[in-house]
């Protein structure tokens, strides 16, 4: 309730009037405040006149008076310049820390509102607004999917610079390891993120013109080779015990990696392989991506292929009919909406570069939208989604402000309660 009590006052949905004081006085306000979303009182620097008096300071929201002292403001001196104390029920008076009686409001507004919010906080697993959400308009949708995109690659930046600040400030280690995360697929990618982190891209790097080399080292480091017997695995074997002791690798435990309930296509191991592929013919990948500009010419630099050997393997030890394991075009369209888009955003944010910035929402719109449950959900109810830029705006919305039930935190909320 307090929460509904928030967006009221600061969308100033309650009734013009009559809006007056527990003792009387009218109310008008003038200025609702800037919300604070830290310690203190919730809005600050508002203004408000209180019978011939124009008040200038901060406003504090309650469902009832007394909470004012269950929490403890009456002994907080960061309260005191709390002009009015808001509220739907005043059932005690309240005081600053010097005895001084503080103005309370009982907020008046229309009971339309407070049911619409307690019918969508009651929805179970869906989106509580999906029977009202034919009546936005479309620009408030589409100004809302503009926000949300940016929003979410904002929090991606979040997670980028941390892993770039753990990575010591070297952009492409920090690429690397958010890829192989990616290559992961959701099911493998944290066993992916260890791999990466522990076998560094300059290992790599050093051997990037030999693929078995390279296969030997991420396949030995995966830990999937433990316990082998086929031939190819353990020449793998081999090779991964001389480089490993050169440069003093310690592999992961295998049991990490998942293939449960996949497709043999999604194999850690064809991914691995693939990986390797994408290694073996890509130095400086990311330096190479910031100078691209365009979709397919991104999917090229993706375009790999396994090697020989896996062409009859999906594992090892396991032949099966020919067929070549290329990385299909579903796949480099997710990492480039996973990895590259986020990068190049982040990039482009670090350097003040709004060229970069606006190439990867541009990007966005290039590519297909993802097609899963959440995206179907979205056209049914009879939104557009028409590219990676929407399926990912729609994605933001339903995972940061749906399942979280932040109704009053939306847009389309917002029209809704109009």
């Amino acid at each position: 309730m307090e929460q509904l009590l928030h967006y009221i006052w600061q969308q100033k949905r309650f009734m013009a009037f009559p809006q007056s004081t527990t003792d009387g006085r009218p109310v008008e306000v003038i200025d609702t405040g800037r919300l604070n979303t830290d310690g203190g009182p919730d809005f600050f620097n508002a203004k408000i006149r209180i019978g011939d008096t124009l008040w200038a300071g901060n406003v504090e929201i309650h469902v009832r008076s007394s909470d004012w002292h269950r929490h403890g403001h009456d002994k907080d001196r960061a309260y005191d310049n709390v002009i009015l104390h808001v509220v739907k029920e005043a059932d005690c008076a309240v005081y600053r820390t010097d005895g001084k009686a503080i103005p309370q409001c009982e907020l008046r507004y229309p009971e339309p509102i407070a049911e619409k919010f307690r019918q969508w906080q009651q929805q179970p697993q869906r989106m509580a607004c999906a029977d009202d959400l034919g009546k936005v308009p479309d620009i408030v949708i589409s100004s809302w999917k503009n926000a949300l995109l940016v929003e979410r690659l904002e929090q991606k930046t979040g997670f980028i610079t941390g892993m770039l600040e753990q990575n010591k400030g070297f952009w492409e280690e920090a690429f690397y390891v958010g890829l192989a995360r990616n290559f992961g697929f959701h099911v493998n990618g944290q066993a992916f993120e260890l791999l990466a982190r522990s076998l560094p891209v300059a290992c790599l790097g050093k051997h990037r013109d030999d693929l078995f080399q390279l296969e030997a080292l991420l396949f030995g480091q995966s830990g999937l080779l433990s316990g082998e017997t086929d031939e190819y695995a353990c020449r793998l074997q081999k090779e991964y015990a001389f480089l490993g002791h050169k440069f003093g690798l310690q592999p992961l435990d295998g049991s990490l990696w998942k293939m449960l309930r996949l497709r043999p296509v999604n194999f850690p191991h064809v991914r691995i392989a693939q990986f390797a592929a994408l290694v073996h013919r890509s130095d400086k990948l990311f330096s190479r991506i910031l100078e691209t500009d365009t979709v397919p010419a991104l999917q090229k630099l993706f375009d790999v292929q396994a090697g020989g050997y896996w062409e009859t393997h999906y594992r090892f030890g396991k032949a099966t009919r020919l067929q070549a394991k290329h990385l299909g075009v579903s796949a480099v369209n997710t990492l480039l909406i996973n990895t590259v888009v986020p990068f190049v955003f982040a990039y482009g944010k670090s350097k003040n570069n709004f060229t970069l910035q606006e190439k990867a929402v541009d990007l966005l719109s290039q590519i297909p939208a993802e097609q899963n449950s959440q995206i179907n959900h979205w056209r049914k109810l009879g939104l557009t989604v028409e590219n990676a830029f929407d399926s990912q705006a729609l994605l933001q919305l339903r995972q940061q402000y749906c399942n979280e039930k932040k109704c009053l935190h939306c847009r389309i909320a917002h029209k809704i309660l109009e």
